[in-house]
This record gives C-alpha cells, sequence and structure tokens, in this order.
C-alpha cells in the first residue's frame, strides 16, 4: 500500500500518541505498522501481533508513543471467535465445556507460532457463547495476552468429544482499546490527506493521548522541579513526588507532571509505603521516556554549575 499525501507543511513535525487501527485479514501486523508510519512519517511499534488471517484491533503507537510498547504488550485481550464443530453439540453441553477454560489452563503454541512451543500459562477472564448454529460455534474470549485461540479452538473441541478447528478471528478489544475507537487503513490515509491539506482536525481527532496508554498503572505525580531530570534519564527521588498511588517494589508505575501529562514509565525502586514527606533516596528509575528534555525548565544543576555559582 502506498502512503496517501503524507502530513507535510505545518504537520511536518512527527505526531506523538496513539492510533487504533482496524486491522484488516491479509496483511501482517507489521506490514499495516510501516504503512501508517510511513503516511504519518514518524517512528511507529505496535503491540501485540495479529496474524495476517486475523482481523480487528491493532495498538499503534507514534513517535516517542513506541516506547510505552512493553507496557501495552502486557495488557488484557478480547476476542470474538467463529469456531467450526466436527460433531453436533446442545447449547448446554457447549456452555458447560466452555465454563471449563475459564480461569488458568496449559497452552502450547500451535506449530504455525513463530515462537519456540514451550508450555505456558494463560488467564482465561471469560468465554461467552454468542451463537450456536449447526456446527458453527460464536464465542467471544477474554484473556491474557499471548493466548493462542486456535489452540483454545482446538482444546474445547476436543473436550466436546467432536473436535474442531477456528474458522475467523476479529480483535474486539487491547487493554482499555476497544474496536469502536479504530479506523480502517482508507480512514487514516483520508484524515492525513486533509492534514496535507491544513485539515489537521480529523487525524488530531484519531491520535489518542500517551496517557491513554498507562491506564489502570500505578501513578505517581511529580514536582515540576523534577520533570526536566527525569526526561534526561535520572531516577526519581522521594522530594520531587507529589503524590502517588500504591505500587509494589519492581512494579511498573507511571509518572505523572502536576498538569496529568505523562512524563514516563519507570520501575519501582522501593514499595509505595515508604514514600513519606520530607523522605529522601531513589524511588523509581525511568524505563520508558515520552516526554521530550526541556518540555519543563530545568530544576537541577550539574555539580560543575554549582562549584562556577560559588567561585
Amino acid at each position: 500500500m502506498t502512503p496517501v499525501n503524507p502530513v507535510r507543511g505545518s504537520q511536518a513535525r512527527s505526531p506523538t500518541g496513539i492510533l487504533i487501527v482496524d486491522k484488516p485479514r491479509g496483511p501482517s501486523s507489521h506490514e499495516v505498522t510501516a504503512w501508517v508510519g510511513r503516511m504519518l512519517q514518524a517512528p511507529v511499534g505496535h503491540s501485540g501481533t495479529l496474524d495476517p488471517g486475523v482481523s480487528g484491533v491493532l495498538v499503534v503507537m507514534a513517535g516517542r508513543a513506541a516506547k510505552l510498547a512493553p507496557v501495552l504488550q502486557r495488557t488484557d485481550k478480547e476476542y470474538v471467535c467463529l469456531v467450526r464443530l466436527h460433531g453436533d453439540c446442545t447449547p448446554e453441553g457447549v456452555k458447560e465445556v466452555l465454563g471449563e477454560f475459564t480461569g488458568r489452563i496449559y497452552q502450547r503454541p500451535p506449530r504455525k507460532s513463530a515462537v519456540k512451543r514451550s508450555l505456558r500459562i494463560r488467564t482465561i477472564q471469560g468465554i461467552d457463547l454468542l451463537d450456536l448454529r449447526e456446527r458453527h460455534l460464536l464465542i467471544r474470549v477474554r484473556c491474557d495476552a499471548g493466548t493462542y485461540i486456535r489452540s483454545l479452538a482446538h482444546h474445547v473441541g476436543l473436550a466436546l468429544g467432536t473436535g474442531a478447528h477456528m474458522e475467523e478471528l476479529r480483535r474486539t478489544r487491547s487493554g482499555s482499546f476497544g474496536e469502536g475507537e479504530a479506523h480502517t487503513l482508507h480512514e487514516i490515509a483520508d484524515a492525513v490527506s486533509a492534514a496535507g491539506e491544513a485539515e489537521p482536525e480529523h487525524l488530531a481527532r484519531m491520535i489518542l493521548p500517551v496517557e491513554r496508554a498507562v491506564a489502570g498503572i500505578p501513578a505517581v505525580t511529580i514536582r515540576d522541579s523534577a520533570v526536566d531530570a527525569l526526561c534526561h534519564g535520572a531516577a526519581l527521588a522521594m522530594p520531587g513526588i507529589a503524590e502517588s498511588g500504591q505500587f509494589r517494589k519492581g512494579e511498573t508505575v507511571a509518572v505523572f507532571t502536576l498538569k496529568g501529562e505523562l512524563v514516563c514509565t519507570a520501575e519501582a525502586l522501593v514499595p509505595s509505603d515508604v514514600i513519606r514527606t520530607g523522605g529522601s533516596g531513589l524511588v523509581a528509575a525511568p524505563r520508558a521516556v515520552v516526554m521530550e528534555p526541556g518540555t519543563y525548565p530545568k530544576g537541577w544543576t550539574k555539580r560543575s554549575e554549582r562549584m562556577e555559582k560559588r567561585m
């Protein structure tokens, strides 16, 4: 696919944010993401690979938001799956078997998978029976990231005693992003073309703020004087914290400014219960810095600068 009228002129600066793409069946997730990147003229990444034959929600991160891929890849997913049964079943029998697959299950990636076929544990939050017509079973699955729905369909068939295989799959949600927010490639191309003609409003509405990507992650709000230091990779010290949620040592936290702007994600070096007013020590180390350095005034000085002031 060739990009149509990529962003130019007043819109030449690469956008930063989240774009929810309605991936069609056929191309790979990497191909779709690359097309979007060329249209936006921005570095991009995606969270959660969809096989070429699978459609639905593909979260594409543009600009500095691409650094948030490790966070978004771990979010729960939701799928609607069409399963072809190899024998006849009653709705009651199907519901009973689907209930047995709720909770923690063992899975081995299918032979078509590109990853190592080692046994793994995944959690199925819920499976809803949407329809059963003859030997076609339509289900909605809410599950951990990395769950293989093709394997799930096969195992459901074994439990029913009929055998089964997955015929079609669509991802309807990835984390907090649902298919109601997704845009087709043609819609994105039209919005980019309009932005090139000095009508950027439609494209601006499509690109969601980076703060949406960290919904549900423990939050830490910092003082303005600490922002630029984190943007340069410095660890967050206790005096720089204005407010904090609850988190454990080693957990990923989202660091915000007093205005609610995402600065970075960070790894907690201590649990939140040690944070106190007037305390000292390092609290978190930046892992994915989203905010541009220099956005906030520098609230720190180098040792050499302090020595010069004293002289």
